[in-house]
């Protein structure tokens, strides 16, 4: 299959910030991971942004041979509840198979931010080495859930960490329950999911780019398929702050 366009990621910073020691505990370096993932699971609510999923098939030349595009963007209903509305009308191209938008609804579970602060309780986390990614020094973490269940996925694999500013910039797994790995659009091969992150503001690393490759056997056809989501266009919502209000100090006691 004809590769991607090549995924570039590159630091934005608003301030000088020390780098974090060679011998910082592996631990350190998770809590404070995890407490930006906390910041950037709310500030993203904040955001309003263009999202497109893709999904291709490919033929025998590793060509393109069909495809099922579908653009959203955040908005919320009457309750105020979040969602995905379409902002353009699905098209497809696709050979072997029928889609509609109802049919991508797995991929909308799927967290962005897997290792909040919160979350930490329920994973094993490992650091397993250092490596670059595009122009970032990272730190290498591995993922797994000590336990699973029937009614809720977690995430099994690999967080790049920058080894400089310690935020996520990148991942690369699957989502697992008690029944093995989960497949987010019913009928299609897509399971793993390497995802980048962009720097927004120069404050926020959000998700921009995810891919998920696989094979489907179909009466003895081997057809390749790639999934490929993006978000574009990040802008933020008027007249709404981006960052929590400090809880109040504490009243002293009365003498």
């Amino acid at each position: 299959m004809t590769p991607p366009p090549e995924h570039h990621v590159t630091r934005v910073g608003t301030e000088s910030i020390p780098e974090a020691p060679p011998d910082l505990p592996e631990a350190e370096i998770v809590k404070r991971f995890s407490q930006k993932e906390d910041e950037y699971i709310y500030t993203r609510t904040k955001y309003t942004y263009r999202k497109t999923i893709r999904i291709q098939e490919f033929g025998e030349d590793g060509q393109p041979a069909g495809e099922f595009v579908l653009v959203t963007q955040p908005s919320r209903d009457r309750e105020g509840k979040l969602f995905e509305k379409i902002v353009e009308r699905p098209q497809s191209t696709l050979r072997h198979f029928f889609l509609r938008s109802e049919d991508l609804d797995g991929l909308q579970r799927i967290p962005a931010f897997p290792l909040t602060s919160s979350q930490l309780a329920k994973y094993d986390l490992k650091y397993v080495g250092k490596e670059r990614v595009d122009e970032i020094d990272c730190f290498i973490f591995q993922a797994k859930p000590r336990m699973v269940e029937r009614i809720k996925a977690y995430f099994d694999g690999v967080v790049w960490v920058d080894a400089k500013y310690l935020e996520v910039v990148k991942s690369y797994g699957k989502w697992v329950t008690d029944q093995g790995e989960m497949n987010e659009v019913k009928d299609l091969p897509f399971a793993l999911f390497e995802t980048y992150r962009e720097n927004v503001d120069g404050k926020y690393w959000f998700p921009n780019y995810s891919r998920s490759d696989g094979t489907v056997n179909l009466k003895g056809l081997e057809i390749p398929m790639r999934l490929v989501i993006k978000w574009t266009d990040f802008k933020p919502i008027a007249n709404v702050p981006l960052a929590p209000a400090p809880p109040p100090p504490a009243s002293s006691p009365k003498p």
